[in-house]
């Protein structure tokens, strides 16, 4: 092996010791359930999974939430990118006045700044996954 690659090789070795990724979190969803008020006014009751709570350093969330009818996610600002992703269910999303329906399948990717909510509609109740980039670590 040359030097040059057994330095690369070493460098490899030592920056990859010190960027070690923590383990991983596994997380049950039936272990971070709560029921609670929609988000951003309270319109309606949901049902929270507040997944990635588990995960300690994490720089995102990643939440499950089931609104359930006439439940809706309040139209507010939003301060980071975010992507709501149907499971079941219809809602209707709406950024900045423009409004479509969402059904299983689909996601609506909403923008930094945009003024966005989603309601419950039909008989069904809205089974969505909410992630979200976060500002810094949580700890």
């Amino acid at each position: 092996m040359s030097r040059t690659a057994a330095l690369l090789t070493s460098c490899v070795l030592l920056c990859g010791a010190a960027l070690a990724a923590p383990p991983m979190v596994v997380v049950d969803e039936n272990t971070v359930i709560k029921e609670e008020p929609a988000p951003h006014g309270a319109i309606g009751m949901t049902t929270a999974y507040r997944i990635s709570d588990a995960a300690p350093g994490r720089t995102m969330e990643f939440r499950k939430r089931i609104l359930h009818k006439g439940a809706a996610i309040g139209l507010h600002v939003m301060g980071h990118d975010e992507v709501y992703y149907v499971l079941s269910g219809t809602g209707e999303v709406t950024s900045d006045g423009v409004s479509k329906t969402l059904t299983a399948g689909m996601a609506a990717y909403l923008y930094t700044g945009s003024n966005s909510g989603l309601v419950q509609k039909g008989d069904e109740p809205l089974t969505i996954i909410i992630s979200y980039p976060l500002p810094a670590p949580v700890k």
